[in-house]
């Protein structure tokens, strides 16, 4: 028997060549809205810094009404570069809404969810879903007072909804009030249901970019001439590392000179601190709830509000099925439906804050 080399050995058993030679026959459209391929692998990145970071403050953290908060101090305060790990946590998961928000209304407007990839453009919506939910979830596990009161209010919004409102916000809270059973319960869903179903979707969200390849711009589809391409390797990958580059030396300026801090503990007795608000992601579906009167024609405002709330929802889910006609004036209405979506957002959140 011929003696193999450890190359040989390896791709014997791990068949690692086949999955080096799709990526040097993978290409990447070319046009002047390539830029926006950038957001999907920065996402990833910040998926990774989460996992990691997240390990090790799993490692040190308590999830119990006596110790969650000393435990998170004992991270600021007493382990090596707890603090830096516990920023780079904030940082990275702050800026990975934030490109899932700007990946997903950039593909909204090129309208990247055109046949075949109506699922692709779902099972993106599910993953936006799941990332708030492990924000929100996130958000109570230091235990401060500023936590408490930001998920009281949260967890009481589905109240609202009829019939089944008040058993939603129970199994959310595992009670009648948000306690240390809920502070147990959101710890369960932030460190294990949540990540599994992320790399479910995720997985199946990746399995559908290479069978149907990255959407092109319509307008750009539409060209009698050949769209030019990058070979995914070495070319286009060299130039998403520059990026990535960018994207880690601006989270780590963030996490040094804006260090994640800690509010005084969480008291179930206290009343809630004046100026209550949630993460920035929230605060535009916060100012809107806002908005509403007590009632409208007899019917709670609340309830009003998060019915449409939820027709919106619906409305963005299944988005590629509304949008049968992309390069008609019903696709142009859906266009500048999402700009009109982008500057309320905005504008909701910056009325929020000030």
């Amino acid at each position: 028997m011929p003696k193999q080399s450890f190359r040989e050995w390896l791709e014997t058993r791990l068949g690692w060549g086949q999955i080096v030679n799709f990526l040097q026959k993978k290409e990447v459209p070319r046009h002047k809205h390539t830029l926006w391929y950038y957001t999907g692998s920065a996402i990833l990145i910040f998926l990774v810094i989460q996992i990691i970071t997240g390990f090790m403050l799993l490692l040190y953290y308590k999830p119990t009404l006596e110790k969650a908060y000393q435990s998170v101090t004992q991270i600021m305060t007493e382990v090596s570069y707890g603090w830096v790990i516990r920023s780079l946590h904030h940082w990275s998961a702050t800026l990975m809404i934030a490109f899932v928000f700007i990946h997903l209304l950039s593909l909204w407007i090129i309208k990247a969810y055109r046949p075949p990839r109506e699922l692709t453009w779902m099972s993106g919506v599910i993953l936006l879903f799941l990332t708030l939910a492990f924000g929100f979830t996130g958000y109570l596990l230091p235990w401060d007072e500023l936590s408490l009161a930001a998920t009281k209010v949260g967890t009481e919004i589905p109240s609202t909804i009829p019939l089944i409102g008040r058993w939603v916000t129970q199994l959310l809270r595992g009670g009648a009030d948000v306690t240390g059973d809920t502070l147990t319960r959101f710890f369960g869903l932030h460190v294990s249901i949540l990540p599994l179903s992320l790399i479910l979707v995720l997985g199946f969200h990746l399995y559908l970019i290479q069978k149907h390849g990255m959407s092109v711009p319509l307008g750009e589809e539409k060209q009698s001439r050949p769209l030019p391409s990058y070979p995914f390797w070495p070319n286009f990958l060299l130039r998403e590392s520059v990026f990535w580059l960018i994207l880690l030396g601006s989270l780590i300026t963030l996490s040094l000179f804006l260090p994640r801090g800690l509010g005084q503990p969480a008291d179930l007795m206290a009343p809630a601190p004046v100026g209550v608000r949630p993460e920035w992601y929230f605060l535009f579906i916060f100012q809107t709830l806002k908005l509403f009167p007590a009632t409208i024609l007899g019917i709670p405002g609340d309830t009003i509000a998060i019915f449409l709330v939820m027709v919106a929802v619906g409305l963005f889910f299944f988005l590629p099925l509304l949008d049968t006609d992309p390069a008609g004036r019903k696709g142009k209405v859906i266009t500048w439906a999402a700009v009109a979506f982008i500057v309320y957002a905005v504008v909701m959140s910056l009325w929020s804050v000030l």
